[in-house]
């Protein structure tokens, strides 16, 4: 390593103001400051120095999705033997190694488009990279069905960095989340690529289709999966949303190091529970969702995934620690709301944290407001 920072400190002039390379002054930093800490500290004002910064927060994130990551890989193996019906005479690298045959290809579009469109920003802004991307351009091809074409991938993520990030001014100013903005782009724009039962297997022989838990239940099929299957990630589904297990080890990592919101996490699965109790009760008999317990809704779909992931980016989400528990559970409650009383679309998680992401801001407000008006009555009580 002492090599390398030698080099970098060699090649470090051409980069600077008056250098050859100074309009690359944004893609060296960048580099330079994801394989090294910056030297630079701050000299005057009020600041917090902290060991976290960006970059250690963002490689944080990427290790929890880690074992959602190796497992969806192993699944998408998994699923394409089982559906050829050589499952049993299959060995455990051969479905690894398949699966991360299918899933890489998907990632490395993604971080090439997202990457190379911020690179391109900052250069044009004179900006120094962030790393903001680290995270979305991961999480993006977890969230795509396995059969997704490649192209497609990366036109979904041009849009969410382009639309999603970049025009609002880059990381840190987004008000949506970009990877389910590249989902929710993918949803609307190529409708017939991630619904029906063909997409979420890869290779289907001719002849066989396999539906996820949602769509047998949306269809009013008897569910051809137990709650052990679901919870581990033994079924069709998007390449990182399958294992609650593993998502829920993520989750143990991000509230460890205090990344990840465990009032955000907490609250949505309560809000979740909740409503799907209530819609036990309360819905026909002739809505197939009503007998549906409401421990099934959480691990189903990318309810668990999109609570410890998603809905816990602290740039989209709920900032005051009040707001983070109303955030959370209107959250929980609008994802099993839609997913139930809307038939044609029973993944609600999506469409309920971008309409959270909308109105965290608000929550926020009013939060604080409340909190200005309790302070000021106190000190009204006081001079009395």
């Amino acid at each position: 390593m002492n090599f390398l920072r030698n080099y970098l400190d060699k090649q470090k002039p051409k980069f600077e103001k008056g250098g050859k390379l100074y309009k690359l002054h944004s893609v060296f930093t960048g580099f330079e400051s994801f394989l090294f800490v910056p030297n630079r500290t701050t000299s005057s004002g009020c600041n917090i120095r902290d060991a976290i910064d960006l970059k250690r927060t963002m490689i944080v994130v990427v290790l929890a999705l880690i074992p959602a990551l190796l497992f969806g890989i192993y699944n998408v193996g998994y699923q394409h033997f089982n559906a050829m019906g050589t499952l049993a005479n299959t060995g455990f690298f051969e479905l690894f190694f398949y699966g991360l045959w299918r899933v890489l290809p998907m990632i490395v579009v993604s971080y090439v488009v997202g990457l190379g469109i911020e690179f391109a920003a900052a250069q044009i802004r004179g900006h120094e990279i962030n790393e903001g991307f680290l995270v979305s351009g991961l999480l993006i091809p977890m969230v795509m069905p396995i059969n997704a074409p490649l192209w497609m991938v990366g036109v979904s993520t041009a849009f969410a960095v382009i639309i999603g990030k970049e025009i609002f001014g880059g990381t840190g100013m987004n008000i949506w989340n970009p990877a389910l903005l590249a989902r929710a782009f993918f949803f609307f724009s190529y409708p017939s690529m991630i619904s029906g039962d063909k997409v979420w297997i890869a290779g289907m022989p001719d002849g066989f289709s396999q539906a996820t838990p949602l769509a047998e239940v949306s269809q009013g099929l008897p569910m051809t999966y137990d709650m052990s299957s679901m919870f581990w990630g033994f079924i069709p589904g998007s390449v990182g949303e399958t294992s609650t297990f593993c998502i829920l080890l993520g989750a143990i990592l991000l509230i460890a190091t205090g990344i990840g919101s465990w009032k955000i996490m907490l609250s949505t699965f309560i809000g979740g529970y909740c409503m799907a109790l209530l819609l036990n009760y309360t819905l026909p008999a002739t809505n197939p969702y009503a007998a549906i317990t409401p421990i099934t809704h959480l691990i189903m779909g990318g309810f668990a995934f999109g609570a410890v992931f998603m809905a816990t980016d602290p740039v989209t989400s709920a900032q005051t620690e009040r707001g983070k528990w109303i955030y959370g559970f209107i959250l929980g409650v609008m994802a099993i709301l839609i997913r139930t009383l809307n038939p044609g679309y029973p993944e609600g998680m999506m469409l309920a944290i971008l309409l959270m992401n909308t109105f965290a801001p608000l929550i926020d407000w009013f939060v604080v407001q409340g909190n200005i008006k309790r302070r000021l009555k106190r000190a009204k009580q006081f001079q009395i």
